[in-house]
C-alpha cells in the first residue's frame, strides 16, 4: 500500500495566487504554467519567442502572451511569485523590475519544490535514462490507478502534460536534471528537490559548457545524494563505478538499494525479462532499457508495488517518446528515432540495436547538436561510438556551431574524434535525405539519433517515404 501523507490546503489562498512566468515558452515552463492554471492560479507570462507545441498549448488555455517580448508593466506588487525560465537572461527587464520590487523570484525547480513540500518526493537522476525511468514509474502507477503528481522533461505517451500538480496526490515524481536552474540560480535543478527516494542511473560527462571539469560534474551527483531527506532511500545502478562510489559514501541514515541488468533473452525481435517464475514480454529492448526497468521496479517496490504488479504493468509499456521509438517498419526493415546525443547514450542505443537485430545491417545517423557535441575539445569522448556499423553517418548544421559561438569544426576533426574514417558527414539536410533515399533498405535498420531535428527534417515522413520507396521497387 502507498503510505498516506496529510496535506493541508487553504483553497481560497490558492484561487487568489497570482504568478507570472518570465520565459513562459520553455518546454517545462509552459507545462508548469498550465498545471498552475488548472490548479486555480491566475497565471500570466511573457517571452521573446514561443514555438509549437508550447504556442498552441498555451493558446488553448488562454495563457499565450498577446505580444512577444518583455514588458515591465507585467511586474507589480500584486504578484505572489515570479517564475524565471532558463531562456531568460540575467539582465531581463522584467526580472530587474521584480528584483527592484523585492518580489519572490523562483526558478521552476525551486517552485516545484514549494508545490511538493507536503508530498513524498521521488527524484530520478543520472546522465542518461532519466526520462525512461521516470516514464516507467509513471506508467506503472497509472496502470494501477495510483494518484501522483509529476514533472518529466519530455512528452510521455499516455500523459497529456509534462507537469501535473494537485492537492490530493501524496506522491510527486521528478525527472532530476543536472543542468542549471535559472540565469540567477546556478545550482543544478536536482539539488532543489530534496527527495525522500532518489535514484541515480549512471554518470557520464555532459554539459561541458557548465561543468568543464569531469570531477566537478561528478561532484554534483554527490551533492544530490547528500540532499536526500533524513531516513530516505538511494536506489543506485550497481553497474556504474561512479554511482557505486556515491552510494558507498552516503550518510548512515540513508538506505541504499542497488540494481543492475536483469537476466533476459531475445526471441525473434522480442525481448523478455526472466524472473524466478516466468518470462515477461517487453515492448522495449536494449540493456540500458532493461537496467532502467529494474531501477524503476526498485522505486515501485519502495512505494508499495510488488514485483508481480510491476511486471503486469510493464508488459504494456511502449517506451518514452523518442527513446528507441519505432516510426516505420515492414517485414525486413525497421526505422527508429532516438534522443541519443551524448557518448554514453549513443553507445547504449547503437549497442541495443546491434544486439536486437543481429542479422541486419545497421545505418546509424547522429546529429551533433548540443554545445558539448559541437565542441572540438569534447569530440574525443565519442571515440568508438559508431564502430561496427554498416554505415555510420554524422550530420551537423554549421549555423548551430555559429549560434553557440564555437570554433568551426572540420570533417577531419570529427572523424578523428570518433576514431572512425568510414563516417560519412553531411551539413545539408537535403543532401542527407537524398543519401538515405539512395540506399537499398532490404534487411536493414535505420537509427536516427538527435536531441535536435536535423535542421527541420521530418523523420516520420522520411521513414514512411523510405518504406514506400522500398515497397514500390520490390513490386517493380
Amino acid at each position: 500500500m502507498v503510505k498516506k501523507y496529510t496535506v493541508y490546503v487553504n483553497k481560497t489562498q490558492i484561487m487568489n495566487k497570482k504568478v507570472h512566468f518570465i520565459a513562459i515558452g520553455g518546454s517545462v515552463m509552459h507545462n508548469l504554467a498550465i498545471a498552475l492554471h488548472k490548479k486555480g492560479y491566475i497565471v500570466t507570462g511573457s517571452d521573446d519567442e514561443i514555438f509549437d507545441p508550447a504556442k498552441t498549448r498555451l493558446k488553448k488555455y488562454g495563457l499565450l502572451p498577446e505580444k512577444k517580448g518583455w514588458n515591465i508593466s507585467n511586474i507589480s506588487t500584486n504578484l505572489d511569485a515570479v517564475i524565471l525560465g532558463m531562456h531568460a537572461r540575467s539582465d531581463n527587464p522584467e526580472l530587474l523590475e521584480a528584483q527592484k520590487l523585492k518580489l519572490k523570484i523562483y526558478s521552476f525547480p525551486e517552485y516545484l519544490y514549494e508545490q511538493s513540500k507536503n508530498k513524498k518526493r521521488i527524484v530520478i537522476a543520472g546522465s542518461h535514462g532519466k526520462t525512461t525511468v521516470t516514464s516507467i514509474i509513471m506508467h506503472v502507477l497509472k496502470f494501477h490507478n495510483i494518484d501522483f503528481d509529476y514533472m518529466v522533461g519530455a512528452k510521455i505517451k499516455g500523459f497529456d502534460v509534462m507537469v501535473k500538480l494537485t492537492d490530493k496526490a501524496k506522491i510527486m515524481i521528478f525527472e532530476g536534471d543536472e543542468y542549471l536552474s535559472s540565469p540567477i540560480d546556478r545550482r543544478p535543478k536536482f539539488h532543489l528537490y530534496k527527495p525522500h527516494i532518489a535514484l541515480i542511473n549512471g554518470i557520464a560527462w555532459d554539459h561541458i559548457n557548465v561543468f568543464p571539469v569531469y570531477e566537478n560534474y561528478v561532484k554534483q551527483f554527490k551533492i544530490f545524494s547528500d540532499l536526500i531527506c533524513k531516513n530516505g532511500t538511494l536506489i543506485y545502478n550497481n553497474d556504474d563505478p561512479e554511482v557505486i562510489k556515491i552510494a558507498d559514501t552516503v550518510r548512515t541514515d540513508i538506505k541504499t538499494i542497488p540494481y543492475s541488468l536483469p537476466e533476459y533473452l531475445i526471441k525473434g525481435y522480442k525481448t523478455f525479462i526472466k524472473t524466478s517464475t516466468t518470462e515477461v514480454p517487453l515492448n522495449v529492448f536494449g540493456k540500458h532499457n532493461l537496467t532502467n526497468i529494474n531501477g524503476a521496479r526498485k522505486v515501485c517496490n519502495e512505494i508499495g508495488i510488488d514485483d508481480k504488479k510491476f511486471y503486469k504493468a510493464i508488459e504494456s509499456f511502449n517506451g518514452a517518446t523518442r527513446r528507441l521509438e519505432l516510426i516505420a517498419s515492414d517485414n525486413s526493415t525497421f526505422i527508429f528515432k532516438d534522443f541519443a546525443h551524448s557518448p554514453s547514450k549513443l553507445k547504449a542505443t547503437t549497442e541495443a540495436v546491434k544486439e536486437q537485430f543481429k542479422n541486419k545491417k545497421i545505418v546509424a545517423c547522429i546529429e551533433l547538436h548540443t554545445y558539448s557535441s559541437l565542441n572540438k575539445n569534447f569530440l574525443s569522448q565519442y571515440n568508438g561510438c559508431l564502430d561496427d556499423l554498416f554505415m555510420p553517418i554524422i550530420f551537423y548544421n554549421p549555423k548551430s556551431v555559429e549560434l553557440k559561438k564555437l570554433p568551426f569544426i572540420t570533417e577531419e576533426q570529427i572523424k578523428y574524434g570518433f576514431s572512425n574514417p568510414d563516417i560519412q558527414i553531411f551539413t545539408d539536410s537535403d543532401m542527407l535525405k537524398e543519401k538515405l533515399l539512395s540506399i537499398d533498405w532490404h534487411n536493414k535498420v535505420l537509427l536516427m539519433m538527435s536531441s535536435g531535428n536535423f535542421n527541420g527534417l521530418n523523420l516520420n515522413d522520411l521513414a514512411k517515404t523510405l518504406i514506400q520507396k522500398k515497397a514500390s521497387e520490390t513490386n517493380d
